[in-house]
């Protein structure tokens, strides 16, 4: 290649402008596996809880809401 077809080196500017971008993609991707670490744990804690219910030879292990009657 000769030096007329290279870019030339990205700006200080440019540069903070992509840390700040891969920073904020990165964050997001982290809330999202954290959220998604916390709705397995509670789902995996609720699960425990039945299977518990249910070797106690209990019948009524997860109750139903249903809207009251007026």
């Amino acid at each position: 290649m000769s030096n007329e077809q290279r870019e030339p080196p990205p700006t200080r500017e440019e540069e903070a402008r992509d840390r700040r971008l891969a920073n904020i993609v990165l964050l997001v991707g982290a809330v999202i596996v954290i959220g998604g670490g916390f709705w397995l744990v509670d789902a995996m804690l609720a699960a425990r809880k039945a299977d518990d219910c249910i070797a106690a030879g209990r019948r009524n292990c997860t109750p139903l809401e249903l809207p009251s009657r007026r």
